[in-house]
């Protein structure tokens, strides 16, 4: 049985797309999947988004930013930008619905905790307009 895919897409794929991918993918239970990408990834995760994400009990340091492709964005169900409207390198026009989320790079862990907080009430969103129920 296939399940429906999700791709967030922000330019570096360092943190708010890493976030919303780490938590889609838990909150659907693997009823849905998700993935992320960037149209200019970095080198690695930014390091508050992954102390948030580990003291809300998720550990998402091994994941590396991927390069967004064209392929990725045809196997999705849903594509999802996280803000980058103002970048030029923003594939936005491609996505179905721009979350305007403030980016986490330069900012202090606490203002981090308060984007990730953000990404989960709207994954959770997602999910139920999707029809399916999240599990946390």
């Amino acid at each position: 049985m296939t399940v429906p895919t999700v791709l967030f897409v922000c330019v570096h794929n360092a943190g708010r797309s890493q976030i919303a991918e780490a938590l889609f993918n838990v909150y659907a239970g693997g009823k849905a999947a998700a993935t992320s990408a960037g149209t200019e990834p970095v080198a690695a995760l930014n390091l508050n988004v992954v102390a948030a994400m580990r003291a809300a009990g998720y550990e998402i340091g091994a994941q590396r930013p991927k390069m967004l492709t064209d392929e990725m964005i045809d196997s999705s169900d849903h594509v999802i930008t996280m803000g980058c409207m103002d970048d030029p390198s923003c594939p936005a026009v491609l996505a179905e619905d721009d979350w305007g989320i403030d980016d986490p790079a330069g900012a202090p862990l606490p203002k981090v905790i308060e984007i990730r907080d953000e990404i989960a009430r709207r994954v959770r969103q997602l999910l139920r307009a999707m029809g399916i129920e999240p599990v946390r």
